[in-house]
């Protein structure tokens, strides 16, 4: 699923995502909990404000953002 990513320079000078677009919703990333490369694609695991867990993909070819896994938070800590 295409999402409108937020970014800034992370490590490297590399984009890393602060906040992107759930249809009507903006959410805030509050914590980048992982990245790895991936072919041609750039991964990040984050967490966002509403406590849910996300992997974003950065796709280099076609340069977009996709929303690869959403994982609802499961308590009031968001873990």
């Amino acid at each position: 699923m295409r999402v409108d990513v937020a970014c800034r320079a992370g490590h490297g000078g590399s984009e890393e995502p602060v906040a992107f677009t759930l249809g009507e919703r903006r959410v805030r990333v509050t914590e980048i909990l992982d990245r790895w490369p991936g072919g041609d694609h750039l991964y990040f695991k984050v967490r966002g404000d509403d406590g849910a867990r996300y992997i974003l993909r950065r796709d280099f070819e076609i340069l977009v953002w996709e929303l690869e896994v959403y994982e609802a938070s499961t308590d009031t800590y968001g873990e």
